[in-house]
């Protein structure tokens, strides 16, 4: 077994050495480590109640794994991230950051929680499992190339770019309506919108906004990933409930899908539930197909607050 401690994250000093620690993996599993949400939650403080435990070796004092924990919408979002040196379940490092967070999570009050695992995860799924956890829901990312077939380009739809410091909170009501039961889109806060907004990715020309008449209907916030090649992702897309089954989520896509291309980007993808065979549907006909699944793994912790 890998000789390792185990401390809960303090300041700027340990987000730059997870930082540094998530690149290392992205570069190992082709993969990003850590996801937009934790990543932001981590920088900026994100959503209440996140809480950050690292994992060091004990030889060398090296930062060889990171668990983090934050309260989402109706339940609890934990992802672990271990160095691919150490993520044999003999060494036992990512069983006790799983072991950790838990405890954590159980002294807060217990509740449902998801984690999270993509590329590279194999290792770190059976540590899950052997944890208490289950296969849950399973998302998939998708790609096609640009432009979009002419017969699709036909249909268009007016839209505007998000003005910043005046479509704030009209939005926010708008995609918590759309994501009233969702883990991670749903619940959002002007805090949590400004942090994405802080990132370097970040352009309001490339986040669209279609009007019924002053209402906002439908939005689609597309995030371009400075790889080789560039990839353009349609981050956000969400239609208000009053307007749906009138075509605009495909309508707004195809917007967002022509300016990604106006933008020189070769390659567009996005990530969808695997369930939703809606919007799978929807990404199928626009050219979307697989390219690799990511699976949430789950379990419901007792609170260990009860009858104390």
């Amino acid at each position: 077994m890998t000789a390792f401690t185990i401390r809960q994250r303090t300041g700027e000093e340990d987000i730059a050495a997870i930082a540094s620690l998530a690149h290392e993996i992205s570069q190992f599993d082709h993969h990003q480590a850590l996801d937009d949400h934790t990543w932001l939650d981590l920088v900026h403080g994100g959503r209440k109640g996140i809480l950050g435990f690292t994992a060091h070796s004990s030889k060398d004092n090296q930062l060889i794994g990171y668990a983090q924990v934050s309260s989402g919408n109706e339940t609890w979002a934990l992802e672990v991230i271990v160095h691919p040196f150490f993520r044999r379940n003999e060494d036992g490092v990512t069983k006790a950051l799983i072991k950790i967070a838990i405890d954590s999570i159980a002294a807060k009050g217990g509740g449902h929680v998801h984690a999270w695992l993509a590329r590279g995860g194999d290792e770190i799924a059976e540590a899950f499992k052997s944890s208490g956890f289950k296969k849950g829901r399973s998302i998939v990312q998708m790609r096609r190339d640009l432009p979009l077939d002419p017969w699709l380009r036909n249909e268009k739809l007016e839209v505007r770019a998000f003005r910043v410091g005046v479509d704030e909170e009209m939005w926010l009501e708008v995609n918590n309506l759309a994501f009233a039961r969702h883990p991670e889109q749903g619940g959002w806060t002007k805090s949590t919108l400004e942090a994405r907004m802080k990132e370097p990715w970040f352009d309001p020309n490339g986040f669209l906004l279609h009007f019924e008449g002053d209402s906002l209907a439908a939005f689609c916030w597309t995030k371009v990933h400075e790889s080789k090649p560039k990839l353009g992702e349609i981050y956000v897309i969400g239609v208000h409930p009053d307007f749906g089954s009138r075509g605009l989520g495909k309508a707004i896509a195809i917007a967002a899908l022509d300016y990604l291309h106006k933008r020189h980007i070769p390659i567009a993808m996005l990530y969808v539930d695997l369930a939703n065979e809606r919007a799978l549907s929807l990404y199928r006909s626009l050219g979307f197909a697989p390219d690799h699944i990511d699976v949430a793994y789950t379990c419901d912790v007792d609170d260990a607050t009860q009858g104390q």
